[in-house]
């Protein structure tokens, strides 16, 4: 089977400055919404390494106390800007890349990894959602993977919406965004492991075709 890949480079992703992010915290069965500067606060104040005195952000968000934030938990944290919940398979996407320990979690330290990581893609999300609606449409997702290094077709950014459009608005939410962008990112690396001479073609096996899938899902 012959493959051929439009990029022209490795997507590189960088964050602009800080614009904000908010952490949905339930509590007592009412919403609290925190800024970046205030969950940057609690942050300075929680002591790395003390996972059952987790206090501030964290405990809120560790429901049940056990040092280690599920998806679950970290899902109901999470708003993304729609009022609805944020996509579960995106959550399960982030806790799997800071789980160090495949505990099915984070604890404190790699919390704060996943705060910045979100954080930087909320930023990334803001400066291509030009209309500030909350969505990003058909041009404007090509603009952002473009600023990536993707080199797509009209045709394949119409797929991507159909793909990752979960409400059937013709429109990527934010959580969509980024699992859209984890999807093509991984898609891409393994691609790139097959394209040893880097001219975005390769030709696989059957069973190689497999391993690639199976890399992915």
């Amino acid at each position: 089977m012959a493959y051929h890949s439009p990029y022209r480079a490795p997507p590189q992703i960088s964050a602009p400055p800080d614009q904000g992010f908010l952490w949905n915290i339930f509590q007592r069965s009412s919403l609290l919404s925190f800024t970046v500067e205030e969950v940057r606060v609690e942050l300075k104040r929680l002591r790395p390494g003390k996972a059952k005195g987790l206090d501030g952000v964290c405990l809120r968000v560790d429901k049940d106390r056990s040092g280690v934030i599920s998806d679950s938990e970290l899902q109901q944290a999470l708003s993304n800007g729609t009022w609805t919940p944020f996509n579960p398979v995106t959550v399960r996407s982030i806790i799997s890349m800071f789980d160090r320990e495949n505990k099915g979690g984070v604890n404190f330290n790699e919390f704060a990894g996943v705060w910045k990581y979100i954080t930087d893609w909320q930023n990334i999300f803001r400066t291509y959602d030009r209309d500030n609606s909350g969505f990003i449409d058909k041009n404007e997702l090509k603009q952002a993977l473009t600023g990536f290094g993707y080199r797509l077709s009209d045709q394949f950014y119409s797929t991507l919406i159909e793909k990752f459009d979960r409400q059937r608005k013709g429109q990527v939410a934010f959580d969509d965004f980024i699992q859209c962008c984890i999807v093509l990112q991984r898609l891409t690396d393994v691609f790139r492991r097959y394209d040893t001479d880097q001219d975005g073609w390769i030709q696989v096996s059957y069973e190689q075709y497999l391993s690639m899938v199976f890399n992915i899902v």
